[in-house]
């Protein structure tokens, strides 16, 4: 018998290309999204993409505690994977309650729901950005955390509640994986990044502007203290991203209690290089404008690997090029995003 795995946030960037990863692996996929920042056409792309659907799929607000015990009352759930937060560090410095409520409130309802039911495995969806502005990079899983925004804080204070959790419930096994900006999409154009109104990350911004839905892209500070002054990140093709949840369910069963791992290529790109770089991927140069900095941002992140390659030799395949090409396939094939 296939396992089947709970996704909440299925629907969404990383969720859909996880469920992807999932479904061509032989597991049962039950998506769990409000469809607050996704689209249900995802589920249809997932499906042709794969080849099959989805075993379920439910609209509701994690936080929705009756809702979500019977979604688990329906389906022999044996692991959870858990996206479905609110995302963009702008925003969180604005909306505060909203994201500490969100993030936080939805994995402990999630916990709930999970204890339960008798579901003991899962992989949370963490960040990079609870390094905060570190001294040093690349950083590694034992720098200490320092976050600097609401956002960041929430994935941190969500580490805290499971490894909580672990400590009190032996039979638990949590890993945490903690990476950056994720980018690209499914090589096929079928899948890809489609937030719902201007973007808040830096990649489908871009995209929106070469396929002439923004003006222009906004490059937030060229102050910092790097090569050429922009913000310097980790980014990480979505399909290794997926790729790394899949192999981290494999690797649930290894111990019990709570274990992080970094997720990333261990490399560095400021903006402008990834503006110059989607540039060539589209073969038109991205008209950009540089603004203040943005509250709650920092220099440079840039995760070391090293752990996650030790434990389970694992570590991403795709390089900038061709995280550049594929975002670029989707949004030039669905210009408008997914149809409503």
């Amino acid at each position: 018998m296939s396992a089947t795995v709970l996704v909440t946030g299925g629907a969404g960037f990383i969720g859909s290309h996880t469920c992807v990863e999932l479904l061509d692996h032989g597991y049962d996929v039950v998506v769990l999204d409000d469809h607050s920042n996704s689209s249900p056409r995802a589920l249809e792309r997932i499906a042709k993409v794969a080849g099959r659907p989805v075993t379920a799929a439910y609209e509701s607000d994690l936080r929705d505690r009756r809702a979500l015990s019977a979604v688990f009352a329906a389906h022999p759930v044996d692991a959870v994977i858990h996206f479905a937060a609110k995302k963009a560090v702008g925003e969180s410095v604005e909306k505060p309650v909203e994201y500490y409520d969100t993030n936080v409130g939805g994995t402990t309802a999630l916990l709930s729901a999970m204890r339960e039911h008798g579901v003991h495995r899962l992989v949370f969806s963490s960040s990079c950005s609870i390094y905060g502005d570190a001294a040093k990079v690349p950083l590694a899983e034992d720098d200490p955390a320092g976050p600097t925004n609401p956002y960041a804080t929430t994935k941190w204070l969500c580490e805290q509640v499971l490894a909580d959790v672990c400590r009190r419930l032996p039979e638990m096994s949590v890993l945490a994986l903690r990476y950056f900006n994720p980018v690209g999409a499914h090589p096929s154009g079928l899948l890809g990044e489609d937030p719902r109104g201007v973007p808040n990350n830096v990649m489908p911004f871009l995209t929106q502007v070469a396929v002439g839905r923004l003006p222009r892209l906004r490059v937030f500070g060229d102050d910092y203290a790097t090569a050429d002054g922009t913000g310097v990140r980790d980014y990480i093709h979505v399909m290794d991203v997926a790729d790394g949840h899949r192999v981290a369910l494999e690797h649930l069963d290894d111990d019990t209690g709570m274990r992080t791992f970094n997720l990333g290529t261990g490399a560095g790109t400021s903006v402008l290089e990834l503006v110059a770089a989607f540039s060539r991927a589209c073969g038109r140069p991205v008209p950009y404008e540089v603004t203040a900095r943005r509250p709650g941002d920092v220099a440079a992140l840039v995760a070391d690997p090293g752990a996650v390659a030790r434990a389970w030799n694992w570590a991403t395949t795709r390089d900038l090029a061709a995280m550049c090409r594929d975002a670029w396939a989707f949004q030039e094939l669905n210009p408008s995003g997914y149809p409503d």
